[in-house]
């Protein structure tokens, strides 16, 4: 494909509409893994976790049409996600306390690492469709994909300050990381059977996923509010 002809263009304003599209939830994981860190540190952790989150996609589209057709691959892909959901919105036992300054730099690296861990599970729908736009050509590929960096940067921003007002927004983000880790193993090939011929499951499902999640996340932050409570 020619770099300068309209055919790249427009395959790459495609690759950048899909990546703005497919990234308002991996916007959304970066807020919360970067949360509760220091003010001063999430910067670092949100360009770092972004980074290393657009590197590992680029690897990944690459392979992702094949990737894609492993059986299992949604289903522990789905399953990852839950487990992130609710690590992300429950609180760690040392929230509220002054971290020392090596503490705060081991959360930044968990931070990172859970943003990219999370980032990858979650993108396998944003990967296929920039596979797919750019037809075959790494250039697109990269390209869209770093042109999404300042705005996956910008949302996630928007969204802490968001949190640092409105505590219960992140439950709302748990509940999407939990909705699309529901619509993963829905999507799993080895379940079609299943959700082909009960029409309920998909919707019991989601509805199991999420409110699993959210009620786990709960009772976890009232049990360590509770216990820092009674220890103070």
């Amino acid at each position: 494909m020619d770099w300068l002809s309209a055919d790249f263009f427009t395959a790459l304003a495609a690759i950048i509409v899909i990546n703005v599209v497919l990234s308002g939830d991996n916007a959304i994981v970066i807020a919360l893994a970067a949360r509760k860190l220091p003010k001063s540190m999430r910067s670092k952790a949100i360009i770092g976790g972004t980074a290393g989150a657009i590197l590992l996609r680029v690897i990944a589209t690459l392979a992702v049409v094949w990737l894609l057709k492993l059986p299992g691959l949604q289903l522990v892909g789905g399953l990852m996600l839950v487990w992130i959901a609710f690590q992300l919105v429950a609180s760690d036992s040392g929230e509220g306390a002054s971290p020392r300054r090596e503490a705060a730099t081991t959360g930044v690296w968990a931070a990172v690492r859970t943003i990219m861990i999370a980032d990858a599970v979650m993108s396998l729908d944003n990967m296929l469709g920039v596979a797919a736009a750019a037809q075959g050509s790494l250039v697109l590929v990269i390209l869209g994909l770093l042109i999404s960096i300042p705005i996956m940067v910008l949302g996630s921003n928007i969204i802490l300050r968001l949190i640092d007002r409105f505590s219960f927004i992140i439950y709302l983000g748990a509940g999407v990381l939990a909705w699309t880790a529901a619509k993963m193993l829905i999507e799993e090939p080895w379940l079609e059977d299943l959700v082909t011929f009960h029409r309920w499951v998909p919707w019991g499902m989601q509805v199991v996923v999420v409110s699993g999640v959210l009620l786990a996340g709960f009772l976890q932050n009232r049990t360590q509010a509770h216990t820092g409570t009674s220890g103070s």
